[in-house]
């Protein structure tokens, strides 16, 4: 296949259809009753499925965008930043009707930094791929550019969370090849391109990404996904361009990483033993444990997050171990014990992004099967 005529469009709509289709969660929540803690629900402004969100995490808003596909093979597109109090929609920063164009929200970063992908295409092959700014994001309206070094048939397949620090770390793919760079986003600078080598790394075995802001290295996990195989961690220096490689724990697809940079280590959830992984990256040395009440595969933890400001892993999970239905997320520590879960949720299949606000304790998630709303929860 020529990623040169591949489409993010493409790969992220199939993604959620399948997802839709697919998933048969059910939301298990509570009665809330008076509940100061009762969920908050984003709903899209126009109906469409979400396609990437964030939450500012030292500010009041949030951000993301949506696609409505409509009879004729066209789409309705959007950009909205939101409330996290209330999830009341503030401001559509931009919309496209019967269009073959799509948002894609990549996240907020540096010190509330919106970042946001923009396809142009023609028919379902993506011509163009321009990055949107919205610094900062209570301006509620573009106003700048991100120009990565990338072409149009590179596709990038993670950007660390990193808010706080003016850097983060870009995961991007060409020809199947993965390669890494440092930017910060708001200055509109690049670090290095630098090329990982090893095939696990690459497009096919879906790489996660992190990064650790104090050493300034990105760290990546995969594995190709067998019943035996061992992910490979590499730790990547993003201004020297050196590479550091060495084989971690668990089995199956690395499905989700998050660092805590303070302390350098490093937490990853693996696919086949249902298990997460802790690793002090300085030794390239870690141990594993199990997910709370886990007890196969169909439990296995997804998108790992950090909470640098409570030092906590929080770990979604599509099937609950902790409920008898629905989703959960998992919380440890940086020491690998558990903390508490998070029941009542609604999770897709693939590992969901968690967007936090560490201050308020307070995230949010997609919503299966429609894919149209976030949910908020507090931990």
């Amino acid at each position: 296949m020529n990623s040169g005529n591949t489409s993010n469009k493409m790969l992220v709509r199939g993604l959620l259809v399948a997802l839709a289709a697919s998933c048969f969660s059910l939301l298990a929540s509570e009665p809330q009753g008076q509940n100061n803690n009762a969920p908050v629900f984003v709903k899209t402004k126009f109906g469409g499925f979400i396609l990437g969100y964030d939450i500012d995490q030292t500010g009041t808003e949030g951000l993301l965008s949506e696609s409505l596909t409509l009879s004729g093979g066209t789409f309705d597109v959007a950009t909205e930043t939101f409330d996290q109090k209330t999830g009341k929609i503030l401001k559509v920063v931009s919309h496209q009707t019967s269009t073959h164009n799509d948002f894609v929200t990549l996240g907020i970063f540096g010190s509330s930094v919106g970042l946001v992908e923009f396809e142009k295409s023609k028919n379902i092959f993506v011509n163009q791929r321009l990055y949107k700014t919205i610094n900062p994001l209570d301006a509620n309206q573009f106003t700048g550019q991100w120009t990565p070094p990338l072409t149009t048939s590179d596709l990038i397949l993670g950007v660390a969370p990193s808010q706080g620090s003016a850097n983060t770390a870009v995961l991007a793919s060409q020809s199947f090849n993965s390669f890494v760079f440092s930017s910060d986003v708001a200055a509109n600078t690049f670090g290095p391109v630098i090329q990982l080598t090893n095939s696990v790394f690459g497009f096919n075995d879906s790489p996660v990404i992190a990064i650790d802001t104090v050493t300034n290295q990105a760290i990546v996990a995969a594995s190709n996904g067998s019943p035996t195989s061992i992910p490979e961690i590499a730790e990547v220096d993003l201004t020297g361009g050196n590479v550091s490689e060495f084989t971690g724990l668990g089995f199956g697809f690395a499905n989700g990483i998050a660092v805590d940079s303070e302390d350098g280590i490093a937490c990853t959830s693996t696919e086949i033993d249902f298990s997460l992984e802790f690793y002090n990256l300085a030794t390239q040395t870690g141990f594993k444990v199990p997910l709370h009440k886990a007890t196969s595969q169909i439990y296995s933890g997804g998108y790992v997050q950090f909470d640098a400001v409570n030092k906590l892993f929080l770990v979604g999970q599509e099937f609950s171990s902790t409920a008898p239905s629905g989703s959960s997320i998992q919380v440890f520590n940086t020491q690998g014990k558990f903390i508490k879960a998070i029941n009542g949720l609604s999770l897709p299949a693939s590992p969901a992004y968690i967007a936090l606000n560490p201050g308020q304790r307070r995230g949010f998630v997609i919503v299966t099967p429609a894919l149209t709303e976030l949910q908020s929860f507090t931990y």
